[in-house]
């Protein structure tokens, strides 16, 4: 009888074993990669630490700077509607944070908020940035919010696009800004999420971008190629597993309303990864900002809407970049 059992057993492993080299996703080749999505303009700039980013920096260099950061998951080519129309005016530099894009994973493996934090600092630094203007979507945007806490005196302005970094507990979000659609909530079920490193479908991409969005021609066949495969750059699936397991950390109520810099809060109306009601909560909690909602527009307004978000970046722009000067 044993002996069935065991038989039995070695068959099902055996199955397991076909299943998973039939289904698994392995690693995007790094050479590949940074000659698909690294060409020019890209630049890979040592920042210290043993972190190299790819970044784009468009635009006169004289002129007042503007440093976007991505969201989760994302990359720097996820600005390209707003460099396009930006980079006539401004300088305009954008990076794929640690874990992200040809960036790849931290050295240290260090997905803390304040180690995104000092890289922002490291890059403004090297590029020779004294004052600008910062905005982040997402996870992007609660790192400028802390970098606005942390180094007020380097920011003429701040914008924030559906922005993470408040008290999102209240608002059921359990764990990270990005927990609303399927592929962030598979890297944040304890078992489940140790598949994703190396069995990383399409498919699930396809739809977590879908589900992110109202707009759903964003999540076009290109960018869901570019999504999957940069996931899989070398590192990067393993460091989104390490940084889904932190326990989300907003910043304090109190450090929000201490932000006296000029703020510009753009939000989708029917975004289900961060609900607009967190940035009516920004809006009430943040001293000097100006809150603009847009109807039918999920998680990303900046390609969802690019039109009617930069009919309303703009102006404002013109308004607070104006001492923004480059070292």
């Amino acid at each position: 009888m044993m002996k069935w059992v065991w038989r039995g057993l070695l068959a099902l492993l055996g199955i397991l074993v076909i299943a998973f080299l039939i289904f698994r996703t392995p690693d995007t080749d790094a050479a590949e990669m940074r000659a698909k999505y690294g060409g020019r303009p890209s630049q890979f700039v040592a920042i210290g630490g043993g972190v190299t980013v790819h970044l784009r920096d468009e635009g006169p260099k004289d002129a007042p700077a503007i440093v976007l950061l991505h969201g989760s998951n994302a990359d720097l080519h996820t600005w390209e509607p707003w460099v396009a129309a930006l980079k006539g005016q401004y300088r305009v530099i954008r990076f794929d944070q640690v874990g992200h894009g040809l960036t790849g994973p931290d050295p240290k493996d260090d997905y803390s908020r304040d180690n995104y934090v000092a890289d922002i600092l490291e890059v403004a630094d090297t590029l020779g940035l004294k004052q600008f203007i910062l905005g982040g979507n997402s996870m992007g945007g609660k790192h400028a919010l802390a970098f606005a806490v942390a180094h007020p005196e380097r920011l003429t302005g701040l914008v924030l696009v559906d922005g993470s970094g408040g008290p999102m507990l209240k608002l059921d979000t359990k764990k990270d800004d990005d927990s609303g659609n399927i592929g962030f909530k598979i890297a944040q079920t304890p078992g489940i999420n140790l598949l994703v490193e190396q069995i990383t479908p399409r498919s699930l991409i396809q739809q977590s971008l879908e589900q992110s969005v109202s707009v759903k021609s964003v999540a076009s066949e290109a960018a869901v190629t570019r999504y999957w495969e940069l996931l899989r750059y070398p590192g990067n699936r393993r460091a989104t597993l390490k940084r889904f397991g932190y326990p989300y950390d907003p910043l304090a109520e109190a450090d929000i309303a201490k932000v006296t810099t000029p703020t510009l809060i753009l939000w989708g109306e029917e975004d289900r990864v961060i609900p607009v009601e967190a940035g009516k909560w920004l809006a009430k909690t943040m001293p000097n900002n100006t809150l603009v909602i847009y109807p039918k527009i999920g998680h990303l307004p900046h390609e969802e809407a690019p039109d009617a978000t930069l009919s309303d970046l703009q102006p404002w722009l013109a308004e607070h970049a104006l001492t923004a000067k480059p070292e």
